[in-house]
């Protein structure tokens, strides 16, 4: 695959464009977070809004 015809994605948490890579050719559809930061403040984030709804 060329770089220039790499799939992207935009994540929901960070709202930051994400290029395939190879390691992930396996799992691109499972690849929900861009880091491990980014899967803190997911989490953190329904932590809040389960607190704020109850």
């Amino acid at each position: 695959m060329k770089k220039q015809h790499l799939p992207i994605k935009v994540f929901v948490v960070c709202e930051r464009p994400f290029t395939w890579r190879k390691k992930w050719r396996k799992d691109w559809d499972q690849v929900k977070y861009c880091s491990e930061r980014c899967k803190r403040n997911k989490r953190q984030d329904n932590a809040n809004s389960s607190s704020h709804s109850a």
